[in-house]
């Protein structure tokens, strides 16, 4: 299967730049199982397509300020990092940029608005996928110094300046770890959450802390090449529990977002039941892969020749998916991180493909 199959042209207009004024103003395109063509309705319409029994699953990680902006000792020169994954204490995995000024041995400090110097990152070790490996050297709190200094990671394609660091949250963000939001889930208010629940609706919670694994862009023209970066996962026993009562009870589960897809695909066992787990997950998800827990998607709209479309394409079907998206185009749909959503039941009347459909960093 080639990167090609799940490549789209979008107008740079259909990119969202800023939120919406309101979480639930979005708009949702809607793709039954089974249908060939699309609905076209609002997020506010989610109750109304949900059931009393369903399990609704969250991830409820939140995004910290991880870029900073920093400069090389002597020169001045500008480096940047990107916070990826806290390693230990004061050691984190980072992206940085441009990396020739960070090898191993080189330090980056980080003045504050008076020019003191509140932050300083020593370079340990280059990994083979060029990220670094830095200790933070500081006084006084690691939080306080990254709320001062740090800025949201916004992805490349937003220009505009983020006025309001919260709309880059979900409403339940909980568990500070992640580089980039699980965007899905930014379109949920306390009052809708609260309807669902008042319909006999359940909501469970798991913590996958994004990185950049499910974003990093698929360079090979194969796609069964591509191999994933692994982010730490936790998915609690009242989770577990909660998904189980649910099947036994003959209600569907709902995914929030990919990120919630990949760490219940990746627990589920082949009858779909899920246990209770911490660890790390590289799994690849893309057509020919039989989904075992998840029976309702909500995403947002996804990048060409994504691993994120080749997910999503997994769990619908790629040709029925590509042409929702152009439908959406078409009709002027908001893309992407500030976008708008899609509800997508999973299709058992998908043909078979030659590939395996799946691929694990760490099976």
């Amino acid at each position: 299967m080639k990167k090609s199959d799940f490549d789209y042209h979008l107008p740079p207009e259909r990119i969202a730049q800023i939120p919406l004024e309101r979480r639930d103003a979005s708009r949702m395109l809607y793709l039954p199982a089974g249908a060939e063509t699309p609905m076209h309705l609002a997020f506010a319409d989610l109750p109304l397509l949900l059931r009393p029994g369903d399990c609704l699953v969250r991830n409820v990680t939140r995004v910290i300020p991880a870029r900073l902006i920093g400069r090389k000792p002597g020169t001045g020169s500008p480096v940047e990092l990107l916070l990826l994954e806290r390693r230990r204490s004061d050691e984190w995995e980072v992206l940085v940029k441009p990396g020739n000024r960070a090898r191993a041995g080189h330090r980056v400090e980080f003045p504050g608005a008076d020019g003191t110097i509140l932050l300083e990152a020593e370079v340990l070790d280059v990994l083979d996928s060029g990220n670094r490996v830095v200790r933070f050297h500081h006084e006084g709190l690691w939080e306080t110094l990254l709320d001062t200094l740090g800025t949201m990671p916004l992805p490349p394609y937003i220009h505009e300046r983020l006025l309001d660091r919260e709309r880059y949250q979900t409403v339940y963000a909980v568990n500070e770890g992640s580089s980039a939001a699980p965007t899905a889930g930014l379109h949920f208010t306390p009052a809708m959450l609260d309807r669902l629940v008042g319909m006999g609706v359940r909501v469970a919670d798991l913590t996958l802390h994004v990185g950049l694994g499910t974003f990093r862009p698929v360079k090979t023209d194969d796609i069964r090449d591509h191999l994933m970066h692994e982010e730490s996962y936790e998915l609690p026993e009242k989770t577990a529990r909660s998904i189980e009562e649910t099947r036994r009870a003959g209600g569907r589960v709902v995914a929030i977002g990919t990120t919630v897809c990949r760490v219940l695909e990746t627990l589920a066992d082949e009858q779909g039941t899920i246990r209770a787990a911490n660890g790390r997950t590289g799994i690849f998800l893309y057509p020919g892969y039989r989904f075992k827990a998840v029976d309702v998607l909500l995403t947002n709209f996804h990048l060409p020749e994504s691993t994120l479309l080749m997910l999503v394409s997994a769990f619908a079907g790629r040709e029925r998916v590509l042409s929702a998206y152009q439908e959406a185009i078409d009709l002027a749909y908001r893309f992407f991180s500030f976008g708008d959503c899609m509800l997508l039941e999973r299709d058992e009347g998908l043909p078979p493909s030659e590939t395996q459909g799946k691929r694990e960093g760490d099976a």
